[in-house]
């Protein structure tokens, strides 16, 4: 068992290696999303070893970084980590766990393979790559030949090559020949003829000559058909710097570009540009690769014979191009190519490129050094082993741009002509806008590109008063009046179709605002609307100092132009209020077993509960009336008219106290609210004494809303909480409270025995209450609940509870002693 669980646990791991190093993988087929917080101070250190044994400083390193498209983020923090390992001494040991900051991956030391691993694709992912190496090493272009097409009239025939031979006409005749190892094939009837080296072409000529010397009608009602069936196949051997050298069977039809991909193309060090095809033992062609990748060009790309060589020798010179260029790699240079021909491969400058100069890093001796080529030679010179290009952008800056922001008509950038004042800066970008402030600035650059402000008067700018020259880089700011002071807005509450907040216009009134907010509800009181109006003077130093003036106005309810002429100001507030008597219907309803049931409107507001039974018919022979409830929402326990309360600031004040609770609590908070006040909505009434005393006071005031519900007889009583099986019981006379619980399991180890109690079915709850040292249960009656809360949980600090105990033990005694003390 030892020995399968290691292995099951064995399996695991590999597995989850293996789904790292593949996401690893993917995460570094893309440069641009190399995130250097994911490497280990060692991956990082081995990318260092590697750049040093390439000749690579620092600067080097980062900047190939860029050129493989990493963000200047990524950049930064992979200086900082190099900074970081080569001050490091534990990083120099392999021996030890990598130190790592906060927040990047542990490598232990037994990953050090997959450390040394991650690290080499880093750097791989760094170098710069080599023009047209990856053309053979994509899936997609395998140059594998088209064995559908016509022969070609220059294919050379060999053995075990296969000619089929049609004759049709008046001689109809077909054969299958195969060639054999000596070049020949046995035309049945006709003989032996030799086509081994020959072209399909003269191979054709030969076979119809044979034909015709043997009676055979070809030109004369008889035609002939030769083509090629089954295809030889020829070894081909590949030498020299290729990935998988070795002795490859191709189709007789294979070219060096079909040779080289199944061989792996050429390594690093492989030329690409002087690929030898040996036959005979003599070079019969130089393949340039780059004349098919810039020109498309296939004319060395020649057939192979079997037997042949194809060798890649090293390269001769490589030079590096990086920057602002449309493919920036390495390119190999043939002698006499100069710069020109190495942008032409390149693709060209991209747009934002610096062409003007180009710096070179050339090697001189022992050291290196800088040399600049300017546009004009870039066609005579000549590019030396190991030379790196670097064409730099263009700069981020403007040698006549000035800009101009705020309230004129048109803001942006524009250029900056001879002599350009500030009058036809705003004229170019449209003119002033009417809200124009007088007062501008512009913001110039100083010599030393420190800056200063600058402040104009627009009326003089625009009466030529006090115009300005602009300069280079010039921001120009005209602020609007409303940039400068807070939004005008009015309010309008209270009865009112659209209550809100609306802007601020001049020479707006009272009737104004009224029509923006929707005109007046059902009911609503057009005098003594009130105007809250702020203050700037009010007296700090007196306790009943004004906070507000209030006004008060009457409208014309059809809000007749004119009829008041109360102009608002900047942040009134107006109220409008329902009329005294107005009241909307007020609706209840009765359910159950009464005679009449459904919904009634409240006719009188001293109409209670009787009233509203005796208008139902009264209950019926089945009803249980010691059940009855009474079912009312807490406005109307508080005793508000929801018709004359701000439902809508109501129900927001419970959507933000909801929305704490959520926030608190989580989602189920609004569950567990309701579970601590299951009928916090009923109001518990005695129906039998008020039928028997109607009008008294336990004869309630019916409210709108309201919901009267007579249930029929109840026969069930039901346990819930903290009892072993919650359930509901055949209720019986003369069983008790305790009986019952027993009929649900009994109480679970968490009740909480002294707090159990009974909600009646009238709303109505009575709780257990102490009687000696016993729990005095409530009776239980037909259609209530028995509910047991859970016990409180306890601090589990059982050293400090200890500790808090013998504390108060000790402090007893020391009063009891103390008292025995005093009365010897």
């Amino acid at each position: 068992m030892r020995k399968i669980y290691f292995l099951l646990v064995l399996g695991l791991l590999v597995s989850l290696l293996g789904s790292w190093s593949a996401l690893h993988a993917q995460s570094l087929s893309n440069p641009s999303s190399i995130n250097i917080d994911n490497y280990s101070d060692q991956q990082i250190l081995s990318m260092l070893q590697q750049a040093k044994s390439a000749g690579l400083s620092d600067a080097d390193l980062l900047q190939r970084a860029r050129d493989q498209g990493v963000s200047d983020e990524q950049v930064r923090k992979m200086q900082n980590r190099m900074k970081e390992v080569r001050g490091n001494q534990q990083a120099a040991s392999f021996k030890t766990d990598s130190v790592t900051t906060t927040g990047r991956r542990q490598v232990n030391s037994p990953d050090l393979a997959d450390t040394l691993n991650s690290a080499n694709n880093l750097f791989n992912r760094l170098k710069p790559k080599i023009f047209g190496a990856d053309i053979f090493q994509n899936k997609n272009s395998s140059f594998e030949p088209n064995l559908k097409l016509a022969t070609p009239v220059n294919y050379i025939l060999g053995p075990d090559d296969q000619l089929n031979i049609n004759v049709y006409g008046n001689s109809v005749v077909s054969w299958k020949l195969n060639i054999s190892p000596e070049g020949n094939i046995n035309i049945p009837g006709v003989g032996i003829l030799n086509v081994g080296g020959k072209t399909i072409e003269i191979a054709t000529s030969l076979i119809k000559s044979k034909l015709i010397a043997n009676n055979y009608a070809i030109g004369k009602g008889s035609s002939l058909q030769v083509s090629l069936g089954d295809i030889r196949s020829i070894k081909v051997i590949m030498i020299g710097q290729l990935r998988r050298p070795g002795t490859y069977s191709l189709s007789s039809l294979a070219t060096v570009f079909n040779a080289l991909y199944l061989a792996g193309g050429p390594t690093d060090n492989g030329s690409l540009r002087q690929i030898e095809v040996i036959r005979n033992n003599k070079i019969i062609r130089h393949l340039d690769v780059y004349d098919f990748l810039v020109k498309g060009s296939q004319q060395d790309n020649i057939a192979l014979q079997d037997q042949d060589i194809v060798r890649v020798p090293t390269y001769r010179n490589r030079v590096e191009l990086s920057g602002e260029i449309k493919i920036p790699a390495l390119f190999e240079v043939l002698p006499g190519e100069s710069l020109q021909d190495i942008l032409n491969y390149a693709g060209g400058f991209t747009d934002s490129a610096y062409t003007a100069r180009i710096v070179v890093t050339q090697i001189s001796g022992q050291q290196r050094k800088l040399t600049d080529v300017v546009e004009a030679d870039y066609s005579n010179y000549l590019p030396l082993r190991g030379d790196k290009f670097l064409i730099q952008s263009v700069l981020n800056r403007f040698e006549n741009r000035v800009t101009i922001a705020g309230a004129v008509f048109r803001p942006g950038q524009f250029e900056l002509s001879a002599k350009m004042t500030l009058s036809q800066l705003i004229s170019k970008a449209s003119g002033l806008k009417e809200d124009a402030f007088d007062r501008g600035t512009i913001t110039r650059l100083n010599a030393d590109n420190s800056r200063q402000i600058l402040s104009f008067s627009l009326k003089d700018v625009m009466h030529s008063k006090t115009d300005l020259i602009l300069q280079r880089e010039d921001s120009v700011a005209i602020p609007s009046i409303f940039d400068l002071r807070d939004k005008y807005t009015v309010t309008i509450n209270g009865a009112i179709r659209r209550p809100g907040t609306f802007a601020y216009a001049d020479s707006m009134n009272v009737e104004d605002l009224i029509i923006i907010g929707g005109g007046f509800v059902e009911g609503a009181s057009t005098t003594r609307i009130e105007v809250a109006r702020r203050i700037n003077d009010a007296r700090p130093d007196a306790v009943n100092s004004k906070v507000a003036n209030v006004f008060t106005v009457d409208v014309n309810r059809q809000l007749n132009a004119g009829s008041i002429n109360f102009l608002l100001k900047p942040f009134d507030i107006v109220s409008v209020y329902n009329l005294p008597g107005y009241e909307k219907q007020k609706i209840v309803r009765v359910e159950g077993e009464v005679m009449y049931p459904g919904i009634y409107t409240i006719k009188t507001k001293d109409e209670k509960i009787s009233d509203l039974l005796s208008r139902a018919g009264g209950p019926t022979a089945s009803a249980d009336i010691e059940g009855a409830s009474l079912k009312r929402d807490n406005l109307a326990i508080l005793g508000i008219d929801r018709n004359k309360a701000d439902t809508a600031a109501i129900a927001e004040e419970r959507r933000l106290k909801l929305n704490r609770l959520t926030t608190k609590y989580g989602k189920d908070s609004l569950m567990q609210e309701k579970n601590l006040q299951p009928r916090n909505n009923y109001v518990g009434i005695d129906l039998p004494a008020i039928l028997k005393s109607p009008k008294s006071k336990i004869d309630l005031l019916i409210e709108d809303g309201d919901v009267l519900r007579i249930p029929k007889q109840q026969q069930i009583v039901r346990i819930n909480g903290e009892v072993l099986y919650p359930s509901a019981v055949i209720f019986s006379h003369g069983k008790s409270f305790s009986q019952y619980v027993l009929n649900a399991g009994g109480f679970s180890p968490n009740a909480l025995k002294r707090g159990a109690y009974v909600v009646y079915a009238n709303g109505t709850v009575k709780g257990t209450h102490k009687f000696l040292f016993f729990n005095s249960h409530p009776k239980v009656t037909p259609g209530s609940e028995i509910f047991v809360p859970t016990k409180p949980v306890r601090n589990k600090n059982t050293a400090q509870d200890i500790l808090g105990f013998t504390t108060g033990l000790a402090s007893l005694a020391a009063i009891i002693f103390g008292i025995i003390s005093l009365r010897k």
